[in-house]
Parts: C-alpha cells; sequence; structure tokens
C-alpha cells in the first residue's frame, strides 16, 4: 500500500473547490497537496485556500516533479485531451473532471464553429481525440479516474445495490440536471466548452444512467451496449427580451440551452436525459429507474433534509445554502453535506484507494469515452433530425 499519495491539481476554478472538499474528507491514506497549475492570478488564492505547498503557470513543473502521483484535470474542457496524454505519457495517474473531450475547432474553421461547423466533422473530431486519449491510456500502467460524481452519489450506489442483489431488469430511466445557466464566462462558447447546457450538465445523469445500466449487465452476466441515439436541441433564452432573461444566467453564443435525448439500449429498453439552462430555484438533479420489479428515485438536488425559511440574509454571507439561489430568503432547500449527497466524497476516496492500492476505480476511461460519444451522436441527431445509430 501507499501510504501518500501526491496530487498537482490542474486548475483553480469550481471542479477545483469541488474535488478539494472530497479531498479533505479522504480517510486511511495521506494526500499531500503538491502543486496547483492555474493561471498566475489564481494562483495565490487557490494556494491559500487549499493549502498547496507550490503553485506554478508551468503544467512542465507537475510533469517533472518525481514525487507527483497524480495530475487531477479541473481545467476548462478545451484542455482535458492535451493535458491527459502529457500526464499520461510522463508517467502519472490522472484525474480528470467532465467532460473527457469534445470537439474544440481547428484553425481553418469559420466561427463561431457551433453554428457553422458541421456536427458530422464534430463528431469525427470528437471521436479522433478519444482515440489518441486512448492510445495514451494503454501504453501507460497508470490509472485513468473520471471524476463523475453521480456515480458516486450515495442514492446511485443504492440504486446499484439494490439492482445488483435482485438481479432487477431496468426497462426505463429518466435522468436530469437543470438549472439557470452556469456562471462561468466561456459557457455559452462551443470552442470552450466542446457545446452547451448537455455536455456541461446533461453529462451527469447520462453518465450515471450508462453506469447503472452496466451494473444490471454484470449482475445478469449479460451484455448491454447503446444500439441508437435520438436527439433534439435548443437555444431558447436569446428569444427572451432583456426583462424576461433577468433571472437567467445562461447567455449562449453557438451553444444549446435546452437538451432531450432518448437511449435505445441493445435489450431493448430506453432512458431520456433532460438538461436545461432555463430553470429557477436551484439545480435540480435526479436519475430514477422502473425496473420490472421495482421503482427507484434518485434525489440527488434538491431534496428535502432540510427545509429554511428566511425573512432576511443577516449573518448568513458565508452560511452556503443552495447553488443558483439568487436568493437565501422564503423556503429553500439547503444543501445538507451537499459534498457527500452528491458524491464528491465517494469519488475522491475511490480515486486515491485505486493509486494506493493499485486496483481499478469505479468510474473509469469506458465510461468517459461512451458518455462523450453518445453526447456528440447526440448532437450529430439533432442536426440531422434522425436517429443515431451506434
Amino acid at each position: 500500500m501507499k501510504k501518500t499519495v501526491t496530487i498537482g491539481m490542474a486548475g483553480a476554478g469550481r471542479a477545483t473547490e469541488l474535488h478539494m472538499g472530497g479531498y479533505t474528507k479522504v480517510y486511511g491514506i495521506n494526500v499531500r497537496y503538491k502543486w496547483v497549475f492555474a493561471k498566475q492570478e489564481e494562483l495565490a488564492s487557490a494556494k491559500q485556500r487549499y493549502g498547496f505547498e507550490f503553485t506554478t503557470a508551468n503544467f512542465d513543473d507537475l510533469l517533472n516533479d518525481p514525487e507527483v502521483d497524480v495530475i487531477d484535470i479541473c481545467t476548462p474542457p478545451y484542455m482535458h485531451a492535451q493535458l491527459i496524454i502529457e500526464a499520461l505519457n510522463a508517467g502519472k495517474h490522472v484525474i480528470c473532471e467532465k467532460p473527457l473531450t469534445g470537439y474544440f475547432g481547428n484553425p481553418e474553421d469559420e466561427r463561431p464553429i457551433g453554428d457553422r461547423v458541421s456536427k458530422v466533422k464534430m463528431y469525427e473530431g470528437c471521436l479522433e481525440n478519444i482515440r489518441e486519449i486512448e492510445d495514451a491510456i494503454m501504453a501507460s500502467d497508470k490509472y485513468f479516474m473520471y471524476a463523475e460524481n453521480f456515480v458516486y452519489a450515495p442514492a446511485i450506489l443504492k440504486a446499484a445495490e439494490i439492482v445488483q442483489a435482485k438481479k432487477s431488469r431496468i426497462l426505463y430511466m429518466k435522468g436530469e440536471e437543470s438549472l439557470k445557466g452556469s456562471s462561468s464566462p466561456v459557457a455559452g462558447e462551443w470552442e470552450k466548452t466542446g457545446g452547451g447546457t448537455f455536455i456541461r450538465t446533461g453529462t451527469h445523469p447520462l453518465s450515471a444512467i450508462l453506469w447503472l445500466k452496466q451494473q444490471e449487465a454484470k449482475a445478469r452476466n449479460v451484455e448491454i451496449k447503446v444500439k441508437s441515439v435520438v436527439a433534439d436541441m435548443a437555444r431558447i433564452t436569446p428569444s427572451l427580451s432583456d426583462y424576461e432573461h433577468r433571472h437567467i444566467a445562461a447567455r449562449p453564443h453557438d451553444v444549446e440551452d435546452c437538451g432531450t435525448v432518448i437511449i435505445e439500449f441493445s435489450d431493448g429498453t430506453r432512458a431520456v436525459v433532460i438538461a436545461t439552462d432555463t430553470l429557477l430555484g436551484g439545480s435540480k438533479n435526479y436519475v430514477e429507474l422502473y425496473c420490472n420489479d421495482a421503482a427507484i428515485y434518485c434525489t440527488l438536488t434538491l431534496n428535502n433534509l432540510m427545509s429554511t425559511y428566511f425573512l432576511d440574509e443577516d449573518g448568513l454571507d458565508n452560511v452556503p445554502i443552495s447553488e443558483m439561489l439568487p436568493s437565501k430568503t422564503g423556503w429553500n432547500n439547503p444543501f445538507v453535506s451537499d459534498e457527500i449527497i452528491r458524491g464528491y466524497t465517494n469519488e475522491i476516496q475511490d480515486f486515491m484507494e485505486a493509486v494506493a492500492y493499485n486496483r481499478e476505480p469505479k468510474s473509469g476511461f469506458q465510461l468517459a469515452k461512451d458518455t462523450v460519444k453518445i453526447i456528440y451522436a447526440a448532437y450529430l441527431s439533432a442536426e440531422q433530425g434522425k436517429k443515431i445509430e451506434l
């Protein structure tokens, strides 16, 4: 067993904040926060907030440090593929935040690429990125760990336990992540995010649904794959007047702010995944399973572990209540132990154990690959107005 796992963190934004919340709760393994790589203006606050020993604006410092065991990639998606490959080639284990990769434009592409570039070209380009990452993984003896927190949420893990114990047939699944838009200044640009709300938020319930279907397949000792995808994508919020838009943060430039995807599995069952940037009242995260012998509803947020009512916000400046709420007054369902309920604690614990005990993580490359491949098949389906066979 490796008693201490040394981390090099790439990025200092929201994903880093969520991952660091998980690292602080790791038990049985010492975790050393050695490096953080980010923009120069982000480094001082990241070091002070999280306790990293060193800061750098040069990714090579993480690659060249023999003490670094794991590089945790929490950068914007357009950087993922390059950093993954460089880290694996340098002999580092890799944790990568969603999505694995995507299509972010080539120099010859007409801009904006979300409106001007064919989804056929994007789909093929995404598959090429996946192949390059897979080649690097195959050439390495290190682990690739896909940071999909939904897989590690207690409700999703319990659903998997039930399906495995009963050998249930999952006949239909439904999952959603919706909110009022992203706080990221680049969320509306395809070149930075690889898509809109569906790749940014729909990724989560999609990955959970794919993972749960694989738990069913293992329990029943059968093979189940995704057979086809049909999708509808839309950009709705630009039709709003400034007044009508005042409560919604979404500012899509060349990406979708609304997406619905129907997945057909090889066993004939179906799943629906919904993602929108048009929901007020906080973030909505759930996965539902309709089985031959059970009905299972997994609510990550908003759940009813706690309810609050405030007439004012006095004293609440540093008390987090819920994500994406403009006000803490009135009735709310606060996040309680959010890092646990949404899976970040279990996720980082599993990854640290994978490195320390030399074993595969629950969430690995195959899930990351399948998720982004299906997302880009969905974008292709929406553009062509037809079902895409996989």
